[in-house]
Formats: C-alpha cells, sequence, structure tokens
C-alpha cells in the first residue's frame, strides 16, 4: 500500500541552475548529492512538516521517460496565492491558475525554468493531519 509521498524527481539540463534556483525558492540547501563521473548528477531537498524529498537529476544521467503517462506532484502551501505569484515571479510559467477543485482544495502549478510541472494546494486535510500529529 501506498503510505504517502516519499521521492519527487525532476531532471534538468542546467542541474547547477536548477540547484540555485530550488535553493533560493525553499530558503535552503540540498541535503544530499551523488556524483557521477566525477561531476554531481543528482542534489536532494529534504522540504515540509514531514520532510519530502525533492530531487533533480542532471539530464544526462536520467533515465529515458519517454513514452510515459506522466505526472503531476502538489505539494501542499499555505498561501496558495501568494505562493503562485512568487514562483511566476522567479521566472516560472503558468500552467494552470489557481482554482478551487472543491471545500478546502485549491490548487495551481507551474512549468519551472528547467521544464518541469510544480504543482501547489492549499488542502485543508493535510493540516488537518498535521494538527493531529503535532
Amino acid at each position: 500500500m501506498l503510505r504517502g509521498l516519499t521521492t519527487v524527481t525532476f531532471t534538468a539540463d542546467d542541474l547547477g541552475e536548477a540547484r540555485r534556483w530550488y535553493s533560493e525558492l525553499l530558503d535552503i540547501e540540498p541535503y544530499f548529492e551523488k556524483e557521477v563521473q566525477g561531476q554531481v548528477a543528482y542534489v536532494e531537498f529534504r522540504i515540509g512538516d514531514f520532510s519530502h524529498e525533492l530531487g533533480f537529476i542532471d539530464r544526462r544521467f536520467a533515465p529515458d521517460l519517454q513514452g510515459t503517462g506522466g505526472s503531476l506532484t502538489y505539494w501542499a502551501v499555505d498561501d496558495l496565492p501568494a505562493t503562485y505569484e512568487r514562483l511566476l515571479e522567479m521566472g516560472a510559467t503558468p500552467h494552470q491558475e489557481p482554482r478551487e477543485q472543491g471545500p478546502g482544495f485549491v490548487t495551481a502549478s507551474v512549468v519551472d525554468p528547467f521544464g518541469n510541472v510544480l504543482g501547489v494546494m492549499f488542502n485543508q486535510h493535510y493540516l488537518d493531519v498535521v494538527a493531529e500529529k503535532g
């Protein structure tokens, strides 16, 4: 059974720039790096209330995923409009403008400067789970 989100991995043609951009967005540095052939090929951040993992792999070392269905992962945020605007200010482009999906669930998504879709969501259920655990 699925127990929850663990790692979401994006690819980037310029891993150094992806690292810099996401370090600024998240206000942290990656906690993990992996080298391949003497160069950094993968970086990973731990973020959020449950230390979810967000990884970036240099596209040259990424597995070929052509022909797959792809996915969109949403990350919980407290202030969706402010987060969406910040992402746009940082150079992301709109993918899906904020929209209510139901009471307590608002989603939006952007395409980051590296071609990945990044989803954000205000999710009351998520907040309720955090409150129960805290």
